[in-house]
Formats: structure tokens, sequence, C-alpha cells
């Protein structure tokens, strides 16, 4: 008998033996998986659905009143990219961030609304991406784009439950 088919006879039935273990073993580490880390991974799943739906609008353009598929404000985008995730939002700026609960910048993540406020009022929405950046519908004669966070101080962000 060779030496390959010695090896072959000791390794094959070896590394059914440590898939068999791998297979009964993951499915009980995974019924130890606590509520909150599912909660957390179910949010970052949903936010870059999120971000995944702003991100294909990119060069669409802007029209104000319009909700996509072709041309979109800015709610309109946000509303488009949570609609593409199963989440319906309110049609406005303003009601997006009546329904969107507060939380500070160092808990915003990707797929989080972020709000421009000026006294009570919030006159922009954009979907956060990351990295100080946002997916936005900025003004007429622009298109959807990928922006640096601007005027800082009039930035608020929320997230949206469902």
């Amino acid at each position: 008998m060779s030496v390959s088919t010695k090896l072959r006879r000791l390794l094959v039935p070896a590394a059914a033996a440590l898939m068999s273990a791998t297979l009964l073993v993951a499915p009980a580490q995974a019924a130890h998986v606590s509520p909150a880390a599912a909660a957390s991974a179910a949010l970052a799943a949903r936010g870059n659905a999120v971000v995944a739906a702003a991100r294909a609008q990119r060069g669409k353009p802007y029209r104000y009143g319009s909700r996509g598929p072709n041309a979109f404000d800015c709610s309109g985008l946000t509303g488009y990219a949570y609609a593409k995730a199963h989440v319906a939002l309110p049609r406005t700026a303003q009601a997006q961030y009546r329904a969107a609960k507060k939380i500070t910048g160092a808990a915003v993540r990707p797929g989080d609304l972020v709000f421009w406020v000026s006294g009570s009022r919030a006159y922009h929405v954009a979907v956060y991406a990351g990295a100080g950046q946002v997916w936005h519908a900025p003004k007429p004669g622009d298109r959807v784009k990928l922006a640096k966070i601007w005027n800082w101080k009039q930035v608020r962000y929320g997230r949206v439950a469902g």
C-alpha cells in the first residue's frame, strides 16, 4: 500500500469526524447568543441594507417632493432606503425627526438618520453611511451623493424602530 493511500485512509475519516463535531458544536454555541447581541446584529444588518439602498440611488436627480425611484428629495431618499429594508418612515424631514429616537453622535451607526435642525425644526435629513459621511439628496440642480457631514452645530442623530 502506498504512502498516499495510507494517508488518505487516515485523513478522510479524521476530516469527517472534525466536520461532524463542528456541526454538533455550532448550534449549541448559537443558542447562547444574548438577546442584546442578536438585536445589535439585526440593527447592523438593517443599517447595511438602508445604506446599500441609498447608495444604489447615487446620481439620481433631486426633485422637491419626489420619493423615487427616478428622483428624490431628502426625505424621499431616506424613506425609500428604509422601505427597501421593510421599514416605513413618515414623509417629511420634520416628521421623520419626530418619529426617530434621538441618539448621540457617539452612538450613531450606518443606516441611522442624520438631521440638520434649526431651532426645533428639521430642514434636511440623510442616511448615515459611516466615517462621518451621509447619503443624501441635497438640493435642486444636484444629485444623490455621498458627502461629509457639514454644519455640525445643527446636526442631530436619530434611530428608527422597526
